[in-house]
């Protein structure tokens, strides 16, 4: 009964987000593309027959997911979901191999940003608006929006929220999650809807307005132009384009207690001002280094500024060729590599909170080497924190580098140098999707790197923990 409760759910999931196509199926019609029809019909009306079935087998008795099967369900969510989406770029008449097509469609979901596509802006305007949907929903997570729905199927959501939400500490927003996740996409939208004004007022049409705001909010790093946001040269819009790097990267859980009035608990928060000190830090520094390059403070501030947002929030935009810059100022990008964005925010990455959890445990062990009788202990948000949260966060940080360095060797092994693997690495791990080094283009790679990198995409989206637990041997004990 719980088998068939877990697959009856799953298809009413996947079912929900073959419906995202829609608006690019009506899309196409407006803009008389017809040949795109054949791939923004087809997925959306097997999903609709599949979740028709599973909601006529509705069990009589409700039930509750256990731990395992939230880990079970989120997996295969994102499994199926980056293959049930990679069918318009596969049935576009655009050629575009299986392995490319999924590796894009595993690319938009998890907000990475990486592409195989060269030329962007021969893509049709209903496939790049696909592009866009699927980093959007992406962002906030599927599973989130998919929690909503579920007392209309007899199922709690909790415990998808434990598998999902990224960080060390998963904190409880309201008694009923459901409602939590009604409120996180309620500011998700009005974010987007906010940014998608901005854009429109600094000068872009609507159709490339939505699209950017999309994978801005997302923290995704595509783009309707080929040179992304240099295209449009506007100060405003690069401006505009930071600020909201910046806010997609702060935990979404700041901004429901935002909601609730509780402004000393943002305050308190040790990876909010943990992370705008990093930002801060590495824009002013790379600034400095840049002024000889662009002659003034003002445009060597703005330029900068974009690329570290880009990176620290996981965005993967690109503003300028910062591969030409300075040593000094491409240091500081690559060490950002090594960071994140804010835990529950749609951000990749490590996350900051993890540094922060381990530089403040690193302060205790030198007390403790001057103090061996002293007892010492971290303190998170201004209070003390759990020495287990510790011990995770350690844990976490061990596996994060076995991933890289087995993507490393991986992409080593298809015949690139040892740098632009691991830069490679490090983009694909942490979905940053930007880097350095010679890969810059995905579809150049072999199509079993693709694959491999269409799961180290899902793994890091998912913050490893999900997928080392579902192929751990005592995940499959009884």
């Amino acid at each position: 009964m719980r088998r068939l409760a877990i697959i009856r759910l799953l298809a009413i999931i996947i079912g929900g987000v073959t419906l995202l196509m829609i608006p690019s199926l009506v899309l196409a019609l407006i803009m008389r593309e017809l040949f795109m029809l054949r791939a923004f019909i087809i997925p959306p009306a097997a999903g609709l027959v599949i979740a028709m079935f599973a909601f006529l087998f509705k069990p009589k008795t409700n039930l509750s997911l256990r731990v395992r099967d939230g880990f079970l369900l989120v997996i295969l969510t994102w499994i199926l979901s980056s293959l049930v989406c990679s069918f318009p770029y596969y049935l576009s008449p655009l050629g575009m191999s299986i392995y490319d097509a999924i590796f894009e469609s595993a690319s938009d979901f998890t907000t990475t940003g990486a592409t195989a596509i060269l030329d962007i802006e021969t893509l049709p305007k209903s496939l790049l608006f696909w592009r866009s949907t699927c980093h959007w929903a992406g962002g906030m997570g599927i599973i989130l929006l998919s929690v909503a729905l579920m007392p209309l199927l007899g199922v709690g959501g909790i415990q998808l929220i434990k598998a999902e939400m990224t960080g060390p500490e998963k904190e409880k927003l309201k008694p009923r999650i459901a409602e939590a996740a009604k409120v996180l996409w309620g500011v998700y939208c009005v974010f987007t809807a906010i940014l998608i004004l901005l854009y429109r007022l600094g000068g872009m049409g609507w159709f490339d307005a939505v699209c950017n705001s999309f994978t801005v909010m997302s923290t995704g790093g595509v783009s309707t132009k080929n040179t992304g946001f240099a295209f449009y040269n506007s100060a405003f819009i690069d401006w505009v384009t930071i600020i909201f790097m910046l806010l997609g990267a702060l935990s979404f859980n700041m901004y429901y207690k935002i909601v609730q009035g509780k402004f000393k608990e943002l305050v308190q928060n040790t990876e909010c001002k943990a992370y705008l000190l990093i930002f801060i830090f590495a824009a002013v520094v790379i600034s400095v280094s840049l002024i000889p390059h662009y002659g003034s403070f003002g445009n060597a501030l703005r330029f900068g500024s974009f690329e570290v947002a880009s990176i620290l929030s996981t965005t993967g935009n690109t503003r300028a060729n910062y591969t030409a810059w300075l040593g000094l100022a491409q240091g500081v990008l690559f060490c950002l590599m090594f960071v994140g964005g804010c835990s529950g925010s749609t951000a990749g990455g490590i996350k900051v909170i993890r540094h922060a959890v381990l530089f403040k445990q690193a302060g205790n062990e030198l007390r403790r080497i001057l103090y061996p009788q002293g007892v010492f202990s971290i303190r998170l948000n201004g209070k003390v924190g759990r020495k287990d949260v510790v011990y995770g966060v350690a844990a976490f940080m061990f596996l994060y580098f076995v991933i890289v360095g087995v993507t490393t060797l991986a992409t080593a092994a298809s015949g690139f140098d040892i740098f632009s693997s691991f830069s490679a690495a490090l983009c694909i791990t942490g979905n940053i999707g930007a880097g350095f080094g010679a890969v810059e283009h995905y579809g150049a790679i072999p199509n079993q790197l693709k694959l491999f990198y269409s799961l180290v995409m899902i793994t890091g989206r998912l913050e490893l923990w999900t997928v080392f637990v579902f192929f751990s041997r005592e995940y499959w004990k009884r």
